[in-house]
């Protein structure tokens, strides 16, 4: 007789949700290397972003302690990794990122390069440019200072050269192929984005480019592919679990093949989801968490949590199409008892906070959530950020 797979019920995976990602006050982080690694990686397309979920987990953070980590301890690493998104990971979670997805998005941001060389006809050779650019950055870079996009192409004429993109439309421009060739050798691990060049504040972003030796003071460990996607996954299913095979392929930005490889090379249960899908946990993970009394707080866009699965419905409902827009970037979110109900915008006059509530809440929730903007309403101060993908929510109003 075969035994019955054990069945998660959505809020099981939100108590998870609430505990392991340290949103509910009682499992607040001590350091912003805690909340990187409870997340396997803090999302940082948006500057800001990295700074707001390291806020809304650790009680009197400073944004001084984020940037001492990623910029003087460089225990924390800037990374272009899982679908072509730039994370910030603590070191070993770096270099299985770098080992298991890098070269795949390097190879993708390589073959995106050619297809562009290739329509233009200022490239004779589109490889051997490509090639050339590479070695000419890793050589200049080898003396460990770190420089500008900007500056590299100025010592650097094998960086040069334009391609148009939309030729004849009225949105077409020249696009600099430098920037291009440089995030292809940063999802390969060879260089890394260094300090902010300038005096921007820790909510902007003009980052210089480093060789990631120099960098880290010491080389990168080499991980196989197949040996980065497994411990990726087991970190990924230690934090994020339980979540379908759906979940794991997207948030990879990897392969159904490769997802499955890691998987059997894992100690991992099948569990019944609410809604009928299968997800997996790990079979020393099939415990549930201690409950948390309901809660409010407030995340930035492109949050870990918000970004973490395919599959949102158990804490999104039905509020996706208010929240996410159509290329699927999860805007600034309002929660309570682990469940989006809306979200928050900053004025940019005054910096008030004001709450978008996408349903009905008791006064409790409400009191909650109107505190939480209260208290980074008085952090952010005369701080500013600018929402890089602002939801739909917030063309309301």
């Amino acid at each position: 007789m075969i035994a019955a797979r054990p069945a998660i019920t959505d809020a099981q995976r939100r108590t998870r949700l609430l505990r392991r990602h340290l949103l509910a006050i009682e499992t607040h982080a001590e350091s912003v290397t805690d909340v990187a690694d409870a997340l396997v990686g803090l999302h940082a397309t948006t500057p800001s972003t990295v700074y707001l979920s390291a806020w809304a987990r650790i009680d009197g953070f400073a944004p001084d302690t984020m940037t001492t980590a990623l910029y003087d301890d460089r225990s924390l690493v800037k990374q272009l990794a899982m679908r072509r998104t730039l994370f910030v990971f603590t070191r070993p979670t770096l270099a299985e990122a770098v080992g298991g997805i890098g070269p795949r998005v390097a190879a993708s941001e390589r073959t995106n390069m050619l297809r562009d060389l290739r329509r233009s006809p200022d490239f004779a050779d589109p490889d051997a440019w490509i090639d050339a650019a590479r070695a000419a950055v890793l050589e200049d870079l080898a003396d460990g200072v770190a420089r500008t996009s900007t500056q590299l192409r100025e010592r650097l004429p094998a960086l040069g050269g334009h391609v148009v993109q939309g030729e004849g439309r009225s949105w077409g421009a020249r696009t600099p192929m430098g920037p291009r060739v440089l995030n292809m050798m940063s999802a390969a691990g060879e260089i890394v984005r260094g300090k902010n060049a300038g005096s921007v504040g820790w909510h902007q972003s003009k980052p210089t480019w480093v060789s990631m030796p120099a960098w880290l003071g010491t080389n990168l460990p080499t991980v196989s592919v197949a040996d980065g996607h497994r411990a990726l996954i087991e970190r990924w299913l230690r934090s994020f679990g339980p979540g379908t095979e759906t979940d794991l392929v997207w948030w990879l930005g990897s392969t159904k093949r490769a997802v499955r490889e890691a998987l059997a090379g894992l100690d991992v249960v099948g569990v019944d989801l609410e809604g009928g899908d299968v997800g997996y946990l790990l079979a020393d993970d099939l415990d549930d968490d201690d409950p948390v009394e309901p809660q409010g707080f407030l995340l930035p866009e492109l949050d870990a949590t918000t970004m973490g699965w395919k599959r949102r419905d158990f804490f999104l409902g039905p509020h996706a199409g208010r929240v996410f827009d159509r290329n699927g970037n999860g805007g600034q979110t309002a929660w309570w008892d682990g469940r989006i109900v809306g979200g928050w915008r900053q004025h940019r006059g005054d910096g008030r906070i004001e709450l978008i509530l996408l349903e009905e809440l008791s006064r409790t929730a409400n009191r909650a959530l109107t505190d939480a903007a209260g208290r980074l309403e008085d952090w952010l101060g005369d701080v500013r950020p600018t929402p890089g993908f602002p939801a739909p929510f917030m063309r309301d109003g």
